[in-house]
């Protein structure tokens, strides 16, 4: 553990003040750095790589070898970021990054047994079925288009706002979404991954859009776990198949959201914050917005302020999920162990998604129940609809012993069937009151009136209504003759 604590024992504080000196600069620059800014660029990445160099160093017990690396990497990073400061041209951003990358690496997040905070906890491991059919399984869930994805998340004001709420106010939705996530990941991600699209982007897409709910449905139509609109989802193959709804379909979804984000990533030269853009607030938009210049920047006025509300939160939301994804431990964040492994079971019994999340209660630690889950994994079926003996149902792995041992005899399963068929008393509407009688009075007539002529006085009849009270053949009045008429009130 000496290494350990050598490595948690460095210090990055002296290089705070530089970057608080960078931060005031940060307007500064232009389109095209000149060398200068290059070669400081060089220093930078030399100096993040001699940064990890050393602590693989001290992790490999070499403690005199990697303070010396570790010290010349910090001297070359504090020099290059104070001539940053007055540099022309330079971008602060990009020291910013560095050093938030060496705060967490100096947090020994992946020191003695733990793993490195670019691995997400997964909690689960794929059986081997899975693990061959998905080689290089860790390069796609950091990896976009072979950019590593905590680079392209600019660690700016409007994402660190966003991490700020998913880890405060939506802290419970960030861990419903990973918990569903889990259990769907098998059918999920192996779309991604042969899309060759990160899978901390699908799971901060998911987390932002649905929580991983299959069967959420917003205000404006958009359905499943990643909301396709009716007729985006057409277009990527999301139809009715025997009469399901295929946005629903957690396997064709991802499929069908890993097309469109590579669809549009080419639209936009590789853009990810203009690509979710599109994907939140409609591509034909975005295109107008940002036109022949792909390198223009989300945050950019002119494309920024034209966005509704929804896309400007919609954008750095997703990213700071991503990013929550791949550094967890960097924002004292614990995602739960899911054993999330696939499994199924046959029916020995007729029984209904809500009579088996009864019958299993909260079997494998699941104290939430596990109704959310059986839904996800089975969304073609009606949750209060008996299955009949004989059906195969699609459950996690570790279920199968809990539901031979559970659902099959005794008690519980008595007692699900039982609740399952209890119903309230239906109370009858009472009958609608029979409308008032209305009131009449006599109209005498006079010379010069007619029908037409005494509806208009009365304004609450018609002619048709008072020849028909009047028993009139074609509408003939004579003078003297007393009309019965609807009282007006």
């Amino acid at each position: 553990m000496r290494s350990a604590r050598v490595v948690r024992s460095l210090r990055l504080a002296p290089l705070a003040a530089v970057f608080g000196l960078l931060a005031a600069c940060a307007g500064t620059g232009g389109s095209k750095p000149p060398a200068t800014v290059a070669a400081l660029y060089t220093r930078l990445d030399q100096a993040t790589q001699g940064y990890q160099t050393a602590l693989q160093q001290v992790r490999a017990g070499n403690d005199a070898a990697g303070q010396q690396t570790l010290g010349q990497a910090l001297d070359t990073l504090k020099s290059a970021s104070v001539q940053c400061g007055s540099t022309a041209g330079c971008d602060p951003q990009r020291f910013f990054s560095a050093y938030d990358r060496m705060l967490r690496l100096k947090d020994g997040s992946f020191i003695g047994d733990e793993t490195p905070d670019d691995e997400p906890q997964t909690g689960m491991a794929l059986d081997q079925r899975s693990a061959a059919a998905l080689p290089e399984a860790q390069r796609s869930v950091t990896l976009l288009h072979g950019q590593k994805l905590s680079e392209l998340i600019a660690m700016n004001g409007a994402v660190k706002a966003a991490l700020q709420m998913w880890l405060t106010q939506w802290r419970p939705n960030l861990i419903d979404a990973w918990i569903n996530y889990q259990y769907l990941r098998s059918e999920m991600w192996p779309q991604y991954k042969q899309a060759d699209l990160p899978e901390a982007l699908l799971f901060g897409i998911m987390a932002k859009e649905s929580g991983g709910k299959v069967h959420a449905v917003s205000r404006s139509g958009a359905a499943g776990p990643l909301q396709f609109m009716y007729a985006t989802g057409m277009r990527f193959g999301l139809t009715n198949y025997n009469g399901f709804d295929l946005r629903f379909d957690p396997a064709a979804s991802a499929r069908a959201n890993a097309e469109y984000m590579n669809e549009q990533l080419k639209v936009f030269n590789d853009n990810l914050e203009l690509t979710l853009a599109a994907y939140n607030g409609g591509e034909g938009r975005m295109k107008r917005l940002v036109g022949p210049d792909t390198s223009v920047s989300f945050y950019d006025p002119r494309i920024y302020d034209q966005l509704s509300q929804e896309t400007r939160d919609y954008v750095p939301s997703v990213l700071a999920a991503a990013w929550l994804f791949l550094h967890p431990d960097s924002y004292n964040l614990r995602f739960p162990k899911i054993d999330g492994v696939p499994g199924s079971i046959t029916l020995k019994r007729p029984a209904s998604l809500s009579e088996l999340t009864v019958c299993l209660g909260s079997a494998g630690g699941m104290e939430e129940g596990w109704f959310r889950t059986l839904r996800n994994l089975n969304p073609r079926l009606d949750p209060q609809q008996e299955q009949p003996a004989g059906a195969m149902l699609q459950v996690p792995k570790l279920l199968e012993h809990s539901y031979a041992a559970r659902c099959v005899d005794g008690p519980w399963p008595i007692l699900a069937a039982d609740l399952h068929n209890a119903a309230a008393p239906v109370v009858a509407e009472p009958p609608p009151p029979p409308p008032s009688p209305a009131k009449i009075r006599r109209y005498k007539v006079r010379h010069g009136d007619t029908l037409v002529g005494i509806v208009r006085k009365l304004r609450c009849s018609s002619v048709q209504e008072i020849a028909e009270m009047n028993h009139l053949r074609h509408h003939h009045i004579s003078v003297g003759q007393e009309l019965k008429v609807p009282e007006c009130r």
